[in-house]
This record gives structure tokens, sequence and C-alpha cells, in this order.
């Protein structure tokens, strides 16, 4: 007689996938994520976009290139063939202050915090041997100066 195990059910699977830190740390990552992107697309909007507009126009959108003429119009009603650069550069913008505002912000001070923890872990570590290797000796002296007080044993001389 073969005893089968009882498999998880799916119920439970799910479960204990949704109680794994990743997941939360995720979803939260996700959430701060979203609500960071209002905050860089104002900045982009704000700040970047104005000091190109004084160079150019103010709306990178604006930007493009007729690659098959004549280009007249604009929506449903353009003809031609146009190159949107002025659009893919305001996302690449808009993607590299992301990722700046996120390394400096966010990486690198955790970064530098976690080398830290892990400098004192290791300053622990080591201060820790140090204290067990010199118990073992002061322990070593106790007992070879307590043999030699005694003196020498019955068998001994």
């Amino acid at each position: 007689m073969s005893e089968k195990k009882k498999e998880p059910s799916v119920l439970q699977g799910f479960k204990a996938f949704l109680m794994r830190g990743n997941v939360v740390d995720l979803a939260v990552a996700v959430v701060i994520g979203a609500a960071f992107t209002n905050i860089v697309n104002s900045v982009v909007k704000g700040i970047i976009n104005p000091v190109i507009g004084a160079i150019g126009t103010k709306n990178l959108d604006g930007y493009s290139s007729c690659i098959k003429g004549p280009c007249t119009g604009a929506g449903d009603s353009a003809t031609g063939v146009r190159l949107l650069w002025g659009s893919v550069l305001g996302a690449t913008l808009t993607f590299v202050i992301t990722a700046a505002v996120v390394y400096f912000l966010m990486v690198l001070p955790m970064a530098k915090y976690l080398a830290r923890v892990e400098a004192r872990r290791k300053a622990r570590e080591t201060t820790q041997e140090v204290i067990e290797v010199t118990e073992l000796e002061v322990l070593k002296e106790i007992r070879d100066a307590l043999v030699a007080r005694r003196g020498p044993g019955p068998g001994e001389r």
C-alpha cells in the first residue's frame, strides 16, 4: 500500500507566493515608481523643456524632419512621412533624468549604507576573533601557572 504525498493546494501555493518578501517589495516599488514618474515628468516639463525652449521651442514634440515630402498638415490630415525625433528626444531626456535621480538619490546612498553596515559587521567579527584568541591564551596561562604552583605530579620526577 503506497501512501501519496499530499500536494499543496493552488491556493496555498499562491498564498506562499504572495507572502514572500520579494513580491511585497516589488509591489511597493511599482507604486512608488508610478508616483515618482509624475515628479520627474513635472521636472522635465517645468524646468528642462523651458531651458530647451530658450534655444528653440518649449515643446520638444514639435521637432520633426520630413523624410518623404511634401510634409504638410498635422494629425490625420498630414501628408508625407515625418520623423518625430523631438518626441524621442523628450522621452530620452525623461529617462536619463529619471535614471540619474534614482541613482543619485536612492541607489548610491543605499550602496554606501550597505557598505558601512558590512564594514561594521566585519569589524565586529574581527574583534570577536581577537577576544576569543586572547581568552584562549589567558586560559592556557592560568593552566600553566596552576601546574607550576602545584609542582610536578607523582609520576613526573
